[in-house]
C-alpha cells in the first residue's frame, strides 16, 4: 500500500512539473503570430537571409560581365640615363650625364587578344550570372517547401495538441473528483490508479507532440527571420478539401517542372559553362599579340629614332593541352548530371502524384460527421462514467479510440497536403495553393 502510495504521488508530482515546464515554455515567446500561408511567404521571401545573400552573389557575378568586357590595359615603359657621367671622345656628345645629353627610350605597347578571347570570357561571364540566377531561384524553391511543410506540420500538430488538452482537462476532473471521495470507499483504488494512469500516460504524449511543435516552430522561426514568436498558422480547411489532384493531367506536371525546375537549369547552366569554357582553353592556346610603339632619343643609329614592334609567345612547348583535355572531360561529367537531374524530374512526378492520389482517396473516405459525432459521445461517456452507468474499461478503451482516430485523420490530412506540396516542389509551380 506504501507503494502504490508512492507512485500516486510520482504521478501527482510528473503531471505537476509538466504544466509548470509549459507555462515556462509560454514565457519564453514575447507574441503569437497568427498567420496565413501567403502572408508568410512574403515575410519569408522580405527576410530571409540566405536569400539576401545569394542575391548578393548574383550582383557580384553580374559585375564580372562588365570585367569581361574591359580591354587590358595598355603598358607604358619610360627608361632614361646614364646613371653616371660617361665620356667617350668618339661620340657625337663626348660627355653626358643624366641631366645633359641623356638618353631616353619611352614605349608604350598594347596587348591584342587573339582567336575572339576576350567574347568567349564575356560568354562566361554571362553564363556564370545567369547560373547564380538560378542558384538563387533554387534556394527560393527548397526554402519555400520547406516553410510549406513546417507551416502544415505545426498546423495539424496543434490541432492534434487540442485533442490531448481536452483529454487531459477532462481527466483531470475525473481525478478531481477521485480526490475528493477518497477514503469514503465509493471507488476502487485500483480503479483511480487507472484513471491516473491514463492521465499520465497522456501527459507524457502530449509533452512529446509539444516537443515536436516547437523543433518545428525553430525551424519555421529561422526561414521567416522572425524572432521570440510562437507561430499560430492559419489554415482554410474547406479550400484544402477542394484540392483535386485530377486537376491537371500528368503531361502538364511534367512539362512545366523541364521548364521550371531550378535544379535542372542549374545542370543545363554547368552543361553550358563547360562548352564555353572549353572553346575559352582551346583559344588559350593560341598566343596573344603585343604591339609597341618605341622612340630611342640617341641610343641608336640615328638620334631620335621611331619605330614600331610585335611581340608573341611560340607555342613549342605549352599549347595548353592540360586544359584543354580536362574542359573537355568537364562537359562529359556535366552532360552525365545533366540526364542525371532530368531522369530524376519524371521519376520524382510520377511518385509524388501517385501519393497525391492515395492520399486524396484515403481523405475522401473519412466520414465528415466524424468529429462532431465524436465530440459529443465524447461528453456523453464522461458524464455517464461519472454517474457510474459505464464500466472503467468502456471509459479507457473509448478514450484511447478517440485520441488515436483524431491522430490518425489529422495525420491522413497531412500526408495529403504534404502529397500536394511535393508536387509543387517537383514543377517548380505552386499548382496547389
Amino acid at each position: 500500500m506504501q507503494r502504490m502510495g508512492n507512485y500516486l504521488v510520482i504521478v501527482f508530482v510528473f503531471i505537476i512539473s509538466i504544466t509548470a515546464g509549459k507555462a515556462q515554455t509560454n514565457q519564453l515567446f514575447g507574441d503569437t503570430l497568427r498567420i496565413q500561408l501567403d502572408s508568410a511567404e512574403s515575410i519569408f521571401l522580405r527576410n530571409n537571409f540566405q536569400i539576401l545573400a545569394q542575391r548578393y552573389n548574383v550582383d557580384a557575378q553580374k559585375a564580372l560581365i562588365i570585367q569581361a568586357k574591359l580591354l587590358p590595359n595598355p603598358n607604358f615603359s619610360f627608361g632614361i640615363g646614364p646613371l653616371n657621367s660617361l665620356y667617350d671622345p668618339l661620340s657625337i656628345y663626348p660627355n653626358s650625364n643624366f641631366f645633359t645629353n641623356n638618353e631616353l627610350t619611352p614605349t608604350i605597347s598594347q596587348l591584342i587578344l587573339l582567336a575572339r578571347k576576350r567574347n568567349k570570357q564575356i560568354k562566361i561571364a554571362e553564363a556564370n550570372a545567369k547560373l547564380s540566377e538560378y542558384q538563387l531561384f533554387d534556394l527560393i524553391r527548397t526554402l519555400k517547401y520547406t516553410l510549406r511543410t513546417d507551416f502544415f506540420n505545426i498546423y495539424y500538430a496543434q490541432q492534434s495538441a487540442k485533442v490531448y488538452d481536452k483529454e487531459i482537462k477532462s481527466l483531470q476532473q475525473v481525478v478531481n473528483a477521485f480526490n475528493q471521495q477518497q477514503g469514503k470507499g465509493y471507488i476502487a483504488e485500483k480503479e483511480v490508479i487507472r484513471v491516473k494512469a491514463l492521465l499520465y500516460s497522456l501527459q507524457s504524449e502530449y509533452n512529446d507532440l509539444i516537443n515536436q511543435i516547437n523543433d518545428t516552430q525553430s525551424e519555421l522561426r529561422l526561414v521567416l527571420q522572425v524572432k521570440n514568436t510562437y507561430i499560430q498558422p492559419i489554415v482554410d480547411e474547406q479550400k484544402l478539401a477542394a484540392i483535386n489532384p485530377n486537376k491537371y493531367a500528368i503531361t502538364t506536371f511534367i512539362d512545366t517542372a523541364y521548364k521550371n525546375r531550378t535544379d535542372l537549369q542549374i545542370a543545363k547552366a554547368n552543361n553550358n559553362i563547360s562548352k564555353l569554357n572549353y572553346e575559352y582553353q582551346k583559344a588559350l592556346a593560341v598566343p596573344d599579340l603585343t604591339a609597341s610603339l618605341n622612340w630611342d632619343k640617341q641610343g641608336s643609329y640615328a638620334r631620335n629614332f621611331y619605330y614600331v614592334g610585335v611581340a608573341m609567345d611560340l607555342p613549342f612547348f605549352n599549347r595548353n593541352q592540360g586544359n584543354i583535355k580536362s574542359a573537355k572531360s568537364t562537359i562529359d561529367y556535366t552532360t552525365a548530371s545533366q540526364k542525371t537531374v532530368e531522369a530524376q524530374v519524371e521519376e520524382q512526378i510520377y511518385r509524388s502524384l501517385q501519393k497525391a492520389y492515395d492520399n486524396n482517396k484515403l481523405y475522401q473516405n473519412i466520414d465528415p460527421s466524424f468529429f462532431s459525432d465524436f465530440e459529443r459521445l465524447q461528453n456523453e461517456v464522461l458524464l455517464n462514467y461519472q454517474k457510474r452507468n459505464i464500466g472503467l474499461l468502456d471509459f479507457l478503451d473509448f478514450y484511447d479510440s478517440y485520441k488515436q482516430n483524431v491522430l490518425q485523420i489529422n495525420a491522413i490530412k497531412l500526408n495529403r497536403v504534404n502529397a500536394f506540396e511535393e508536387l509543387n516542389f517537383y514543377t517548380g509551380t505552386n499548382f496547389f495553393n
